[in-house]
């Protein structure tokens, strides 16, 4: 009786009874026995899914027992082998990948979903205490991890910047090129030899027999990361794209060689977005065709008048862009024709309209930007294409764009806490206490650091500023609104442009020689700095004459010796006096009206960092003026600037032009 029991409850699962040798198969998981947390779930066709289309979750699922992969705790990893069939089906843009994963207990239990694949989180990434050992299959790049690209199969080794990685192929004569987020199923391989320290990791499509040659192959000795127990499973993660993740069958064996799954038995993906084609009409066809005639030259007409509606415009070095170009129908109907009801804010730049995708139920904010010039258009949307690919935590995404009769549209991820000022300005009804305060100041330093620095070219984003800063759903700050943004190669001379921007934020070099530079930058997050720690804008007309420009405000604090008098007094006595004196003195140095006297903004983030204050002159040196300082001898480098393909007119902060729920990306 006991025997059946067995073969009712786990018939796709052999057990060996000794640890060290175990062994198991699935060939599908009807009623199998696996720890899911997260998304994840068994779905009734047997197939194990790690996520859906839910935005910024992750799934996990492991064995349920732990396996012992070594004697002693400081002894020698013993061999091991598993295969498993996967898919990974993205909705309209591949999201993030998945992995296969090695843990300790709990191992996993404060990671995050993008772009962290479940497996980390900001404080535990990189950190030898993890003693995780993971495969992933990636389907974004990621520069702040070192991807090589967005498609590619890395080794990880307590950390997502992979010890090894190639692009996602298999060696079958020649290196043949796979796409990890096709759709289509495909086998794994991941072998460990304990005695040659060797992992082999080997890529196929699912109906192919394992290559000779791995993708992957490292010597690299496992026995100092992996724990005397561990836990073996599965990790995948969703961000603002989505893609869904499943693995078909899964096998395994320590000290020996994985068992062949029965391809013939795993479990369909199923298919999104088809119909069948209906038998009666292609039997009746012959019958009725006068009548489908009649039908088509109606439907025609309605389709010739309904297309006049949707005019867009595409030209031919548009069609590179592919997944990047949204249609404009797709938008309208996302936002209900660009109803009065969706519309989130209104700025000096065009209006921000919240939509939903019918395609994939992905909430998005449209913004609407005029662009009657052709000249230097191509150019213009060849950089809004290539913002599109900037990937950072404390970024909005810029998820394409679409072109119509002088406008471009430009599709963000929406965020649902809208701008920052909200949460600043005019009595708000929930003011950020300082701990939020200052973790949004830092994240937006982050991101700045990642434009000006870390990301292929250099990015100015030209209109730092409060009402540019959207929140999500758990107050973390994400820079948006790239209207204005322009790249250049690092290394590369800035051309001169049309002065944009907004007074108050807009360094007094820009002025004069119509160049927005990354100090130029640094000069708006002072201003950003110091409208978030007092609760004002820069330029203030309803305090007192010699009170109106916050920078000569704070300044003269200072002079006094409280500094802090400065401070929000939403806050009241709630912050860190260290913290708070720190971003008020930054905003004071990062606004000085000599531009090599500036910070770089990685120099900011290592203050904020450490709660370092920035060297600053004696008060006899400064000289004030009405819209910043001079701090002779203070010495810092000066980044180069950003080409120019789009002009646009200055805009001037108001409680009617920013202070609004939403002003979009």
């Amino acid at each position: 009786m006991f025997f059946k029991i067995v073969a009712l409850f786990v018939p796709a699962i052999f057990c060996l009874a000794n640890s060290e040798d175990l062994g198991f198969i699935y060939n599908g998981f009807n009623r199998a026995n696996l720890s899911l947390d997260g998304i994840a779930q068994l779905t009734s066709n047997g197939l194990l899914q790690l996520t859906n289309t839910s935005r910024l979750q992750k799934g996990h699922a492991f064995y349920p027992t732990p396996i012992n992969f070594k004697n002693l705790p400081n002894g020698s990893n013993f061999s091991f082998s598993t295969t498993f069939v996967f898919a990974i089906v993205p909705v309209v843009l591949p999201g993030h990948g998945m992995a296969f994963v090695i843990a300790p207990v709990g191992g996993l239990a404060d990671s995050l979903p993008s772009p962290f694949l479940g497996l980390f989180n900001d404080n535990t990434t990189g950190k030898d205490t993890n003693h995780v050992f993971a495969v992933e299959f990636d389907t974004l790049e990621n520069r702040e991890f070192n991807d090589i690209d967005g498609n590619h199969v890395g080794i990880d080794i307590n950390s997502l910047k992979s010890v090894d990685s190639k692009p996602a192929g298999y060696y079958g004569g020649k290196f043949n090129n796979m796409t990890l987020a096709s759709g289509q199923p495909m086998q794994g391989w991941v072998d460990y030899d304990g005695v040659a320290k060797q992992i082999n990791v080997t890529l196929a499509p699912m109906n192919m027999a394992k290559p000779n040659v791995p993708l992957l192959s490292i010597f690299y000795d496992l026995s100092p990361i992996l724990n005397e127990t561990m836990y073996i499973g599965f990790s995948g993660s969703t961000g603002s794209v989505v893609s869904t993740q499943y693995v078909l069958g899964w096998s395994f064996k320590m000290n020996g060689i994985a068992q062949g799954l029965d391809l013939a038995r795993l479990p369909k993906i199923p298919r999104v977005g088809t119909k069948k084609q209906s038998k009666l009409l292609l039997i009746a066809l012959p019958m009725i065709s006068a009548v489908v005639v009649v039908i088509t030259f109606s439907m025609l007409i309605y389709y010739v008048g309904r297309k006049r509606k949707f005019t867009e415009l595409l030209e031919d070095w548009e069609l590179e862009y592919g997944p990047h170009r949204f249609k404009y129908k797709d938008l309208y109907i996302a936002t209900k024709g660009f109803s009065n009801k969706e519309l989130l804010g209104c700025g000096g730049f065009g209006r921000v309209y919240r939509g939903v995708l019918q395609t994939s139920s992905i909430e998005v904010a449209v913004k609407k930007v005029s662009h009657e010039s052709k000249q230097g258009l191509k150019e213009f949307v060849a950089e809004i294409v290539s913002i599109g690919r900037l990937r950072h935590r404390n970024l909005v995404p810029l998820l394409g764009y679409c072109r119509r009769k002088g406008e471009l549209l430009l599709v963000y991820e929406y965020m649902p806490n809208g701008s920052l000022d909200k949460f600043l300005y005019d009595k708000p009804i929930c003011a950020l206490n300082w701990n939020q305060r200052f973790r949004v100041i830092k994240g937006v330093a982050s991101a700045l650091v990642y434009l000006h620095e870390e990301w292929e070219q250099v990015v100015i984003h030209r209109d730092v500023k409060a009402s540019n800063v959207l929140l999500d759903s758990e107050l973390n700050a994400k820079l948006g609104d790239f209207g204005l943004a322009r790249l250049y190669d690092h290394g590369s001379d800035p051309l001169t442009t049309h002065v944009v921007g907004t007074v108050g934020y807009l360094a007094p070099e820009q002025t004069r020689t119509g160049k927005a530079t990354t100090i130029s930058d640094v000069y708006a997050f002072g201003a950003f700095l110091l409208e978030v720690a007092c609760g004002r804008r820069p330029i203030d007309p309803r305090v007192s004459d010699e009170d109106i420009v916050l920078v000569d405000y704070v300044f003269s604090c200072w002079t006094r010796g409280d500094i802090l008098e400065a401070i929000d007094q939403n806050l009241g006595n709630e912050y860190v006096k260290e913290e708070a004196e720190l971003v008020l003195k930054l905003g004071l140095v990062c606004s000085q009206t000599d531009p090599a006297a500036r910070p770089s903004m990685r120099q900011v983030l290592i203050y904020l960092e450490d709660i370092v204050p920035p060297p600053l002159p004696e008060f006899s040196l400064l000289q004030n003026s009405s819209l910043g300082f001079t701090f002779p001898g203070f010495d810092h480098h000066l980044a180069t600037s950003s080409s120019f393909s789009a002009d646009k007119e200055l805009s001037y902060p108001s409680s009617d032009s920013d202070s609004l729920p939403f002003t979009g990306p």
